[in-house]
């Protein structure tokens, strides 16, 4: 006779400790393993009431499912009688049959129903009120923000708690689809070259949350990292008063930022990607960096498409300051 096989026993057990496990975090209030964070908005606090309302109903249907059935297995087992023995042979029970197709019916009503309740409030969080509106463009590798007053900002993007932003979200046509995800703040929404999507946002608190790009966009996927900071509304618009003057009055303030957000990215001597650019003469010379940053050059792709002619002498002035080897000064030649 063949040794009897007890797959349900470990399978029981496993689903017992996770539920022990998820039941004794959501006690102390931590959230851990595939809970999601802590929401940040109003629209996270809705994904965050569907997220629970599902795990509660699938809960529901593996203890209904599984409870039965351990019971089963234990009551009915087969205490010794030989493996082939048939069980009794029961043809049918209309109530049973009614129930176990009602309740699946109403359990997808109810999900149904409550999603429909919940997503307006995920899409348009505050609908009518005072919106700041934010272009944010998805481009390998980085992030770009541009504001209403024409700041713009690299892989931080800044906005203010209890007000609705619209976030304006596209990449540059020959780019590729990214997709911009603040997991503390809303769900994620693609950025698709040549089109315009929309995310509308309320942040409830005042903090720093991480910011990423959720779609494999090339070979430095990882390292589009970013941030997004909320801050209060006082300090928000002064942020944003301060930054417009000091990037038009001091450029190299936008290309240090450009410099650190999208070209360091590649061409910092220590990760080996790109060659390294400090001494390189090509930099002495504005009209090739922009070709070269522009249009891209072998595996290097034109990260500064559609770039206004201020972000591009920005970043050259940078440059020069910075990285661009010394010209030297022609000197007497002692012809008297």
């Amino acid at each position: 006779m063949p040794p009897p096989v007890r797959p349900l026993a470990a399978l029981s057990a496993a689903v017992l400790v996770a539920l022990a496990s998820a039941a004794a975090a959501l006690a102390q209030g931590t959230r851990g393993g595939f809970a999601p964070l802590e929401p940040q908005s109003t629209g996270a606090e809705r994904i965050d009431d569907l997220y629970w309302f599902l795990v509660a109903i699938t809960t529901f249907v593996l203890l209904l499912v599984m409870v039965p059935l351990l019971v089963f297995v234990v009551r009915f087992r087969s205490r010794g009688r030989p493996r082939t023995v048939e069980g009794p042979q029961i043809r049918g029970n209309t109530a049973y049959e009614i129930a176990w197709t009602l309740v699946p019916v109403a359990l997808v009503a109810l999900t149904v129903g409550f999603t429909i309740y919940k997503v307006p409030g995920i899409v348009d969080p505050s609908p009518g009120e005072e919106q700041t509106v934010v272009r944010v463009e998805g481009r390998q590798f980085y992030w770009q923000f541009e504001y209403e007053n024409g700041v713009i900002a690299i892989d931080r993007l800044r906005l203010p708690v209890g007000r609705t932003t619209l976030l304006r979200l596209t990449a540059p046509d020959g780019d590729v689809i990214h997709s911009f995800w603040a997991p503390a703040l809303m769900g994620k929404q693609d950025t698709i070259p040549g089109q315009l999507t929309r995310l509308r946002i309320e942040p409830t608190r005042e903090g720093t949350y991480r910011l990423f790009c959720g779609e494999f966009c090339g070979i430095q996927h990882t390292a589009m990292r970013g941030e997004v900071e909320v801050l209060s509304q006082q300090e928000f618009e002064q942020w944003l008063e301060q930054e417009r003057r000091t990037q038009e009055e001091q450029p190299i303030s936008l290309g240090g930022a450009i410099w650190t957000g999208v070209c360091a990215k590649c061409h910092d001597p220590e990760l080996d990607l790109g060659p390294p650019l400090e001494g390189n003469p090509i930099l002495n010379d504005p009209r090739a960096v922009e070709l070269v940053v522009r249009r891209g050059r072998g595996a290097m792709p034109g990260v500064g498409q559609r770039w206004s002619e201020e972000q591009m002498e920005a970043l050259q002035v940078f440059l020069e300051t910075t990285l661009a080897p010394r010209r030297e000064e022609d000197g007497d030649d002692g012809d008297g």
